[in-house]
């Protein structure tokens, strides 16, 4: 009786590790597959990531002698084709429009299938929640950031204009820092590219102002990728070939300090008024549509002019005329008060018109202290 029982014991053990032998069997050949799946999805996430810089010469076409031309102004990519309009491109090629056109057609499709770029009829309910998981970056200053909705937006071009020492460059300076600061501080983990146009980039302000927000200024300066503009041609260019330095480099944010000046300096009298304007008209065209398709946050500066004619109000008016004003997604007036700035948001598609005060001092940008007055105001 006692073997018997001892046989069933034995039985009983000899089922019971085998099917533990099977559960580890199963386990890991889940394991296996869960790794295999989270593998795949890894180079699917990297075949995504390798689409977008597309080589144009991926497009039906457009042969070898096209590509160098192409090459030899900036355009590498697919995007940097989208980016540029029929009429650039056709002068590049030394061709007619439709074959332009053709080619810009044929590049914004391969993005859109690609999900890259919006399809041509979108219901606004998706415009909306796209809008909501649009990027900002912190200016430094909350009343500042309020004023913007939030701070500077992917996606927009958004100007400062005033005169000189009201913050322009103060405010390109403290940007610069706080791009780079995670998520959760303000910032989104990227570089920025400065492109100087009028010799006002310092190193040792980035550093000042980083030290003061206790960061690592020699980090902070590598993520900063600063180019001299020294004319409107040369400042067209650099933007044109903004696409391979965003591609080898994290970059979220392109300041343009300042925008106008070269154009201002170059194009003097009456008679040169229209080819500046259209020249003007094409580079901020560019800046907008590079905006879009990279989701970047461009910052521009603009200078002011006085006129003589104003008998009431503020007598100072954004250069650049109308051409600037309607390609500028938000456009913010900085002036003097005392040792403080207001900022006055003049143009924008949603938010009120409404003004903020803020600081300049060793943090770059910051709020008035506490126990200032009124830090914003509608109008």
């Amino acid at each position: 009786m006692n073997e018997v029982k001892n046989e069933s014991n034995e039985t009983d053990e000899e089922v019971k590790n085998e099917s533990n032998e099977t559960d580890e069997e199963v386990k890991n050949e889940s394991n296996e597959t869960d790794e295999e799946v989270k593998n795949e999805s890894n180079e699917t996430d990297e075949v995504k990531t390798l689409d977008i810089d597309t080589e144009i010469d991926s497009l039906p076409g457009l042969g070898p002698v096209a590509k160098k031309k192409l090459n030899e102004v900036g355009i590498f990519t697919v995007l940097d084709l989208a980016v540029r309009s029929p009429t650039e491109i056709a002068d590049r090629l030394g061709s007619d429009l439709s074959r332009a056109t053709e080619f810009a057609n044929k590049a914004r499709i391969k993005l859109v299938k690609m999900g890259i770029l919006e399809k041509d009829f979108v219901p606004a309910s998706e415009i909306y929640k796209r809008r909501q998981a649009i990027e900002r970056i912190s200016t430094g200053a909350n009343s500042l950031d309020d004023l913007l909705g939030g701070g500077i937006e992917t996606q927009a071009v958004t100007e400062f204009y005033g005169e000189f020492g009201s913050g322009k460059t103060q405010v390109c300076h403290t940007a610069c820092i706080m791009v780079q600061l995670p998520k959760e501080k303000g910032g989104l983990d990227a570089g920025a590219v400065y492109v100087d146009t009028e010799n006002t980039f310092r190193p040792e302000r980035i550093v000042s102002i980083a030290k003061a927000r206790g960061l690592d200024h020699d980090s902070i300066l590598e993520r900063i990728i600063v180019a001299k503009a020294y004319n409107s041609s040369h400042q067209e260019l650099i933007v044109g070939e903004l696409g391979r330095v965003l591609d080898d480099k994290n970059i979220k944010l392109v300041i343009i300090d300042s925008a106008v000046a070269h154009y201002r300096s170059e194009f003097l009298g009456r008679g040169t008024l229209a080819p500046r304007q259209q020249k003007l008209n094409k580079f901020m065209h560019l800046l907008t549509r590079t905006s879009e398709a990279r989701n970047l946050a461009v910052i521009i500066t603009n200078q002011v002019q006085s006129t003589p004619d104003t008998f009431f109000g503020d007598p100072n008016k954004p250069t650049g005329g109308h051409v600037v004003g309607h390609t500028s997604t938000y456009r913010l007036y900085l002036r003097k008060a005392g040792k403080n700035r207001i900022a006055k948001m003049v143009d924008s598609p949603y938010h009120p018109e409404q003004e903020a005060a803020f600081q300049l001092n060793e943090l770059g940008v910051s709020d008035l202290p506490d126990d200032a007055p009124s830090k914003r105001r509608k109008l």
